[in-house]
């Protein structure tokens, strides 16, 4: 880990900007791949039938193997090899439920595309040991869009399923970076699906680009570039691609981090001597100091209900998890298991943190339960840093390094399901997993 070591670094920075698409080998640089490494024990069998299509041509994307490769990935789903299927079915009357008990799958899935003006995906579950219909479901949006309507049915499927909203239709941001002749990184700023397709570079570097966080409502982003001579915070709206830069004052300007209702950003300033936590009125950009202290104050993070922040202070003599609250300015202290506690993250139910937490001279990644102040590690390799949570709550993505490169990685907060992101070429780093997404 590196506590700050960047604070005084100063660079000049190229950017390219661009909203949509870029060039496709542009964007093949940033892709993820998908290596799952450990699942639940005794998975759900389930058979997820192609989609019959409807419309000329080719169907525009295989929206069955979204949902086969979403529900796969979650670990607690064990999806039926397709050339082990008796029979496609796409209608009810179709679907003999002999034909998936003798293959032993408990569910199966059978749908229906279609394209008019949009594309319409209409789609059943079955409950094969109780040879019954259990939910139905459409989905509608442009053709365009496709694997996102994929995504949006398997989240229905994962919900019916498990009780717990899916999250497979929302988007991550990370750092790609890779090394070209001479020497030179070149970093981007990349959104993706979170499956880690349909990469999008939204900005370019010859530079270092930190700590990208998402706006609550899922329309904006913030980062840090250091296109001046200092670190500065900008602001990015994703659909139009007009941001603003928010800060530019000496010293660090660092860990952006929108309230839940939108409206302010917590972020580490130095321009008063030592690095504290600020929070900015996103309207008047009035600024309000939170920290008074010698020590280093970093990484703010919003608890749910936004009356309360998470930061990491080495006030105590070693990097540990503090807990600010806005109404009665009171600063506690939250962990004391290990000597090094850092990057929390707080779950949308406001009870579990995950975070950075040294043990034995590694990093992990750890979850914190705030009620019962137990710690779960949930990581088993070195380097483990910059954790984000799904908005459901049930998986995290982080940062490690597997064979030698920088790799995104993901566990669920039990620790049973794992799976590796590496970036088809470069490194990957700083991930950010974003809140539900507006349709």
């Amino acid at each position: 880990m590196k506590w700050l070591a960047w604070n005084e670094s100063k660079f000049a920075m190229r950017i390219v900007l661009a909203v949509g698409l870029l060039l496709a080998a542009l964007s093949a640089r940033a892709e993820l791949v998908i290596e799952i490494t450990q699942g639940v024990d005794n998975p759900t069998a389930i058979a997820v039938v192609p989609f019959a299509w409807h419309g000329a041509g080719a169907a525009p994307e295989d929206i069955a193997g979204v949902v086969d490769s979403d529900l796969s990935r979650s670990g607690q789903f064990s999806p039926v090899n397709r050339s082990d299927m008796l029979g496609l079915p796409s209608t009810e009357k179709e679907v003999f439920y002999r034909d998936w008990r003798a293959i032993q799958s408990e569910y199966l899935l059978i749908g229906r595309v279609s394209v008019t003006d949009q594309m319409r995906i209409e789609y059943d579950l079955f409950d094969v040991l109780r040879q019954k219909k259990v939910y139905s479901g459409v989905e509608l949006g442009p053709a365009s869009e496709a694997r996102m309507l994929g995504h949006r049915v398997s989240d229905k499927i994962y919900q019916q399923l498990t009780g717990i909203r899916g999250a497979f239709a929302t988007r991550l941001l990370y750092i790609a970076v890779t090394r070209v002749q001479g020497g030179k990184d070149y970093y981007r700023l990349t959104l993706a699906d979170s499956d880690g397709a349909r990469p999008i570079v939204l900005l370019e570097s010859r530079e270092p680009v930190l700590a990208p966080t998402w706006s609550p409502d899922g329309r904006e982003i913030a980062y840090v570039s250091f296109e001046t001579n200092r670190p500065a915070i900008f602001r990015q709206n994703l659909q139009t691609g007009a941001r603003e830069q928010l800060t530019n004052f000496k010293g660090l300007n660092s860990s952006p981090s929108w309230s839940p209702d939108g409206r302010t950003m917590a972020m580490v300033l130095s321009k008063d001597g030592s690095p504290d936590i600020y929070l900015m009125d996103l309207i008047t950009k009035k600024l309000t100091r939170v920290t008074r202290h010698y020590a280093i104050d970093t990484e703010p993070s919003w608890m749910s209900d936004g009356k309360s922040l998470l930061f990491t202070s080495d006030r105590g003599g070693k990097p540990q998890i503090y807990r600010y609250t806005l109404a009665s300015g009171q600063t506690e202290r939250l962990t004391y298991e290990g000597s090094y506690n850092a990057r929390a993250r707080v779950a949308q139910d406001g009870r579990n943190v995950v975070m950075v937490h040294q043990q034995n001279g590694d990093f992990h990644i750890a979850l914190l339960d705030l009620v019962t102040n137990r710690v779960q590690i949930l990581t088993s390799t070195e380097l483990d840093e910059s954790p984000s949570i799904a908005p459901n709550g049930s998986m995290l993505l982080y940062a490690t390094k597997y064979a030698g490169r920088g790799i995104l990685a993901a566990v669920s907060v039990d620790g049973g399901v794992k799976f590796r992101l590496p970036a088809r070429e470069g490194d990957v780093r700083e991930p950010a997993w974003s809140p539900y997404m507006s349709r």
